[in-house]
C-alpha cells in the first residue's frame, strides 16, 4: 500500500461508470470501500480487494474522500441529505466528490451543507464513457477551482482521468456538463439522420460513416458509437436513459434564462421515445433503432405497440394501469 495522507476512499454507486472508475482507484493502491442498492454489481471490486459496506453510513465514516455516482439528482439527494446519508455520517474534513451528472441547483446547495457540517462538496460530473472510464482517460468537469483543492487529492483524481477542466464555483461544473450534453445529443441525432438517409439511398453505409468521420460532417459520438450503430451493436456503454434525463436536465436549466435549444428539444424527444418502447436500458447510439424496420427493433428488445398506448394516454389523459418509464405520467418531461 502506498503511504498517503488521503488513503481511505469510499465509492457510492457502482454502476456501468462507477465500477469502472471505482477500479482504477482500486488499482492505484487507495483502500477502497463500496457500497451500492444492487451488491452483485459491486462483487467483482469486492474480489479484487474493496470493502463491502452495506450502508452510505457505513462506507463513509472513516473515508478521507468519498465519491458518488448514482442515477438521478432524487438519487443525489437521498445519498447526501438523508438522515443516514453522506453529510450526516461523513468524518469531519472529508472530500465529498459527486460523479453523477446532475443539478446545477442541487450542487450548490450540497456545498453550502457539507461547509456547515467541516465537509468539503464539489461537483465533478465526467464525460468520456465507459471506456474512458476503463482506460483512466475521462475529462472531469469541476466546480471550484483548482487552486483550492490539496495535491493529494488532484493525484486521486488523476487515476481515471486525463484532463481536469475547472470551472470555480459549485454547481459549474454540472453547467458545463449540461452543455456538453447538449451538444452530444444533437450529434447523435445528426448522424443518425445521416445513416437513415444513407440507408434509404442503398449507399454502404459504413462507408458514408467513414467519410463522415474524415470531414467536417463527423463528431466523438459518430466516431466511437457510429461503428456499433452500424453493427447492431447496442451494449451500453451510457444509457439512453441517462442522456435522456441529462438533456431534461439541461432543458430545465435552460428555462431559468428564458433559452430555447431546440436541438435538444428534438433530441429530448426522441430519446423520450427510445426510452418508451423499452430502449432506456440501451446504450445511446441505439437511437438509429428509431429509424429501422420493426424486426430489427423487436429485434433489440424495442415494443411499438407501447408508443401507440403513449399516444392514447396523452389524447385521453392517462387513466391506464400499464407501466410507464418515467418520473411522469408519460414521461420524464421535466422541460
Amino acid at each position: 500500500m502506498v503511504h498517503r495522507t488521503i488513503s481511505k476512499v469510499a465509492f457510492i454507486g457502482t454502476g456501468i461508470m462507477g465500477s469502472a472508475i471505482a477500479g482504477r482507484i482500486l488499482d492505484a493502491g487507495y483502500a477502497l470501500s463500496v457500497s451500492t442498492r444492487t451488491p452483485e454489481k459491486a462483487k467483482d471490486l469486492v474480489e479484487r480487494g474493496a470493502t463491502w459496506a452495506e450502508s452510505v453510513a457505513e462506507a463513509v465514516s472513516d473515508a478521507d474522500v468519498v465519491f458518488t455516482m448514482v442515477g438521478y439528482p432524487e438519487d443525489v439527494e437521498d445519498v447526501y441529505l438523508s438522515s443516514r446519508g453522506v453529510l450526516a455520517c461523513a468524518k469531519k474534513g472529508a472530500w465529498l466528490i459527486d460523479l453523477t451528472t446532475s443539478s446545477p441547483e442541487l450542487a450548490r446547495d450540497i456545498h453550502g451543507a457539507a461547509e456547515i457540517e467541516g465537509l468539503h462538496a464539489f461537483d465533478c460530473p465526467v464525460t468520456g464513457g465507459q471506456s474512458g472510464a476503463l482506460a483512466g482517460t475521462l475529462t472531469l468537469i469541476i466546480g471550484a477551482f483548482e487552486a483550492d483543492l490539496p495535491g493529494e487529492l488532484l493525484e486521486l483524481l488523476s487515476c481515471f482521468s486525463a484532463k481536469k477542466c475547472f470551472f470555480g464555483h459549485a454547481g459549474a461544473g454540472q453547467s458545463a456538463k449540461l452543455c456538453n450534453q447538449v451538444s452530444l445529443a444533437s450529434c447523435m441525432v445528426g448522424y443518425a439522420d445521416a445513416l437513415a438517409l444513407a440507408g434509404q439511398a442503398g449507399l454502404d453505409v459504413g462507408a458514408v460513416l467513414d467519410l463522415m468521420g474524415s470531414g467536417t460532417g463527423g463528431s466523438g459520438a459518430s466516431t466511437a458509437l457510429g461503428p456499433k450503430s452500424v453493427a447492431g451493436d447496442y451494449a451500453p456503454g451510457f444509457l439512453s436513459e441517462h442522456l435522456r434525463k441529462d438533456i431534461g436536465l439541461a432543458l430545465a436549466h435552460s428555462e431559468e434564462f428564458g433559452l430555447s435549444m431546440p436541438g435538444a428539444e428534438t433530441a429530448y424527444a426522441l430519446f423520450d421515445l427510445l426510452c418508451q418502447i423499452g430502449g432506456s436500458r440501451l446504450g445511446t447510439q441505439a437511437i438509429t433503432l428509431l429509424y429501422a424496420d420493426e424486426a430489427e427493433g423487436a429485434a433489440a428488445g424495442l415494443d411499438w405497440s407501447l408508443a401507440q398506448q403513449l399516444d392514447e394516454c396523452e389524447g385521453e389523459g392517462c387513466h391506464c394501469d400499464h407501466h410507464h418509464d418515467g418520473d411522469g405520467c408519460c414521461g420524464h418531461h421535466q422541460h
